[in-house]
């Protein structure tokens, strides 16, 4: 056999204990007579011991041929440590070696199968194998594992039943941009692969089934980021004749479960925020309320003119940083100000007024405002000496978004943003309709099957243009530490209702009914009122771990162009391929 025991077990109860371990070399160290060799497996580190006075010359040669990552079988005899090592479970002990037998030799890896390393990412993904044997790594997706048995074995005990929804499904216009497969039996025809099963669980609850979930993966052809990725994984689910309220319920339930099973942590009961609070409050609808440092707006109350800059300004907001005036220099305030000012942010300038611990008043606009009117901001924020203000002004829809990005940072340089504290709350009542400058139409705000709230269905469905502007919806997101975790609506369940809103998003009759006939003609036969919600997996994981990248809790995750760098995808495929798909281009030649 090629083992007794795992490479994380053996105790000082098992002394004189006859075992046979595989795994692979950690390392080793050889101190001429004696040689000690770390075997690894995914269950943790057993120390061998290669003594030369001891066991067989021919072995103790053997032994010195190993190098790191040879997978390796070894026999031998449970001894006591003399050198003892607390910071591992298996530290009390090490194996005396009697045999070895080399399973398979390895070539010497191009990076190290340690906790921290300083390999960059694309050498950890051109050689996952090898990355996927770290511990920090194997244990995410152990974690990952956990966390899909308990999401499973919790929606089970809640009568939800788990149906898996096709992956080649027809493209639709609204949302992403879909991946397409083309149709080699219906040529120019194409497959496209689910941004969501949105649509089928629809029809689910159309077909009765009451309770619905799926551990699904989902596709998206977007730009990617830290917690995005081509392909991803959702918790789907659905549920009929459900309010708003009891989708919350449900769903909180299952998130209160799952971090008291995986973290034994005990959230406390989500809060509810309004989608304009979060706006107005913090610049996102996604805030992070493990710190304050809520907006403070200035009126023209408090804005005597003078300040070209403040007089144009469509708003002037700004934050408090408590017990941070005595922390920056003017030379950190130029560095934040440049921060601001990257492109990726996009601020013209930052303006600060610093509280010193002496009652006295600093601010980058002193000449323009006497200390009256300084002081009289300083109250309106709440502040106390030795705290500072940091304001933007601009444009209102920029200038929040802005500030929501200092507020983060700000939060991060005075270590507010613990990411071992959890502070979950739901976002409700978003609008249910975006108008676009540049298109002249409509966008829905979450996707075209969510439902207005009842007292907005009559102005929906007679409303004028500014009228839709002011619908909101029954739709809501759940945001823990500042990241959306999922989100969900009532959905629209009437075939006329659920047409008007097609014409509102700008579909004719005929491209509405060409995408969506199916679903339209299936509310004719009885559509129970339904709701539901998709969870990130992948965030909901980085989220539970503390972690910001989804990268570590994919087994085989793409880079940031959409790449696999091991198995080097995408790449081209052979003209006889293509022509079978009708996909050949026949360019002219020389071209």
């Amino acid at each position: 056999m090629y083992r007794t025991h795992n490479c994380g077990e053996l105790r000082m109860e098992h002394l004189g204990t006859e075992v046979v371990l595989s795994g692979w070399v950690q390392g080793s160290r050889d101190l001429g007579f004696m040689m000690y060799t770390d075997l690894r497996d995914r269950y943790g580190l057993t120390q061998l011991l290669f003594n030369e006075q001891i066991t067989d010359k021919d072995l103790f040669e053997q032994a010195r041929t190993l190098g790191r990552e040879f997978v390796i079988r070894v026999e031998g005899t449970v001894i006591e440590r003399q050198s003892k090592n607390p910071n591992m479970p298996t530290g009390d002990i090490e194996i005396q070696v009697s045999k070895l037998e080399i399973l398979n030799a390895s070539k010497v890896p191009p990076m190290l199968i340690e906790d921290e390393i300083d390999e960059g990412d694309d050498i950890r993904m051109k050689y996952r194998y090898l990355d996927l044997r770290r511990k920090p790594v194997q244990q995410n997706l152990f974690f990952r594992s956990k966390l899909a048995i308990a999401t499973r074995a919790y929606l089970a005990d809640q009568d939800f039943i788990e149906v898996e929804t096709p992956v080649l499904i027809k493209s639709t216009p609204e949302g992403a941009r879909d991946f397409v497969v083309p149709s080699r039996m219906n040529k120019g025809q194409f497959y496209a692969l689910p941004q969501s099963p949105q649509t089928f669980k629809q029809i689910l609850m159309v077909a009765g089934f009451d309770k619905y979930f799926q551990i699904v993966k989902c596709f998206r052809d977007e730009d990617l980021r830290a917690d995005r990725q081509p392909e991803f994984t959702q918790i789907d689910c659905e549920m009929s004749f459900v309010t708003q309220e009891q989708v919350l319920e449900t769903f909180e339930g299952l998130t209160r479960h799952l971090f008291k099973k995986l973290k034994n942590v005990d959230l406390p009961k989500f809060p509810r925020m309004t989608y304009d609070e979060a706006m107005s409050k913090y610049g996102s609808d996604k805030p992070d309320i493990r710190f304050g440092m809520e907006f403070v707006e200035l009126g023209k109350e408090e804005l005597p003119e003078g300040f070209v800059v403040f007089d144009n300004a469509e708003l002037v907001v700004g934050i408090c940083a408590e017990g941070q005036a005595a922390e920056y220099s003017n030379k950190d305030i130029k560095k934040l100000t440049e921060w601001m000012q990257r492109p990726q942010i996009g601020a013209k300038g930052l303006v600060y007024v610093k509280y010193n611990a002496d009652g006295s008043v600093k601010s980058s606009v002193g000449k323009f405002y006497n200390d009256e009117v300084l002081k009289g901001w300083l109250e309106k924020f709440g502040a106390k000496p030795g705290d500072m203000l940091l304001i933007l002004s601009g444009e209102e829809e920029k200038t929040r978004k802005q500030l929501n990005e200092l507020r983060l940072e700000m939060g991060n340089r005075m270590g507010l943003r613990n990411p071992e504290e959890f502070k979950p709350l739901w976002v409700v009542d978003f609008p249910l309709l975006e108008w676009d400058e540049e298109s002249e139409r409509f966008h829905a705000m979450h996707h075209p099957f969510t439902s207005p709230k009842a007292h907005d269905v009559e102005r929906m469905l007679n409303g004028d243009h500014e009228t839709m502007k002011a619908l909101r919806a029954d739709a809501y997101d759940m945001v823990i530490n500042g990241v959306e975790i999922g989100g969900g609506s009532i959905r629209i369940h009437d075939r006329e209702l659920q047409s008007r809103n097609f014409d509102l998003l700008g579909f004719t009759k005929e491209e509405a009914q060409a995408q969506f006939g199916f679903l339209l003609g299936a509310f004719e036969y009885g559509a129970p009122p339904h709701g539901g919600l998709a969870f990130g997996f992948d965030r909901l994981c980085a989220v539970m771990c503390g972690q910001n990248s989804i990268r570590d809790f994919i087994a085989f995750p793409k880079n940031n162009q959409g790449r696999d760098m091991m198995i080097e995808a995408p790449s081209p495929i052979h003209d006889e391929q293509l022509e079978e798909l009708c996909l050949k281009i026949n360019l002219p030649e020389g071209d």
